[in-house]
């Protein structure tokens, strides 16, 4: 597939998966499944990786129900699990005539969960909840966790895709903490609603958070406690990817979201809960994906130097062979 010449996604914060060596065929598989999705783009990474010689990783650009969606081809060091999964809202109004509205949303909700149970895993058995009339959590065949939903239409209006992360474990009972401290992180957020875990509710504890939701950057999340035991938490499997315009908002978010200084890496941060961010400069996809396989390479190789993104060492880089050295790299 041709690679196409662009910046990256326009939206601020994108989801990221990471995949052994099915990155493409996920990708193509969810473009099949899901109404308005498509495969991008695919793009090579033009250098050695710990996980294979150049071109043998691929970055994958997808969308999903007008949800952008990246992916990378990197080995088997990390799993997706379903510490993070995705909820897919079927709103009816946005199906059909208005009698029919709920039917087709219905339908289409049911053919969707057909598709994605095709070799997955049910979590959570498609059926009506006291929370919707239409609702069930699986594990598809690539072990990304979708969970849809019939949609309120006469709730507030939301995304068709919302990622949505689950507290478990030790990190059981701080999701409301959690979801406080990502609305203080990002300087376009706000809290959405909180519903909570009432009497009789055990194992999780009375007053934590059933579910949460919190928008940052125009983007919606949603965030849950559970104190049963899972066997999973969150990794680098699923990552959250922070698109910056400069060096300044860069370093602001390193600053903000990392709190384990060893997993910082070619712009990848851990932060407190576990939830693994990448801090990436806007250009650096557009760089990677050059025509130029000399300038792709020497961005490529600079990049994966570095712990944080230095946007003067990638266009120093870019620019020349004579112009390029090591200096300033950060790793």
């Amino acid at each position: 597939m041709a690679t196409e010449q662009k910046s990256g996604p326009t939206s601020k914060i994108v989801p990221h998966l990471w995949f052994d060596r099915e990155a493409v065929e996920a990708a193509k598989f969810y473009a099949s499944v899901f109404p308005k999705s498509r495969v991008d783009s695919v793009a090579p990474i033009p250098a050695d990786t710990p996980s294979g010689p150049a071109g043998s990783c691929d970055i994958v650009e997808f969308t999903v129900f007008d949800q952008p969606f990246m992916a990378i081809n990197a080995g088997p060091l990390f799993r997706i699990n379903p510490s993070i999964s995705f909820m897919v809202n079927f709103d009816p109004l946005f199906f059909g005539a208005a009698e029919t509205r709920e039917a087709e949303a219905r339908k289409k909700l049911d053919e969707v969960w057909e598709k994605l149970t095709d070799g997955g895993k049910v979590m959570m058995p498609l059926d009506e909840y006291p929370f919707s009339k239409r609702y069930g959590w699986v594990e598809d065949r690539y072990g990304v966790s979708w969970q849809l939903i019939l949609t309120d239409p006469a709730g507030e209006p939301r995304p068709a895709i919302i990622p949505s992360l689950m507290f478990n474990g030790p990190n059981a009972g701080k999701a409301e903490e959690a979801i406080r401290y990502y609305v203080s992180a990002f300087r376009n957020a706000h809290l959405g609603s909180l519903h909570r875990y009432g009497p009789g509710q055990q194992p999780d504890g009375e007053e934590t958070i059933a579910f949460g939701e919190f928008m940052l950057e125009n983007a919606w999340f949603a965030a849950m406690d559970s104190a049963r035991t899972h066997g999973f938490a969150f990794n680098e499997g699923v990552s959250l990817l922070v698109y910056c315009e400069d060096q300044a908002e860069i370093d602001y978010y390193r600053e903000k979201l990392s709190a384990v200084p060893e997993a910082e890496q070619c712009g990848w941060v851990k932060d407190r809960y576990g939830v693994s961010w990448q801090i990436t400069w806007r250009q650096l996809d557009r760089m990677i994906a050059d025509p130029d396989e000399n300038r792709a390479r020497r961005v490529a190789e600079a990049m994966l130097r570095m712990k944080t993104i230095d946007i003067a060492a990638l266009e120093q880089a870019y620019a020349a062979p004579a112009a390029y050295s090591e200096t300033g790299v950060n790793g």
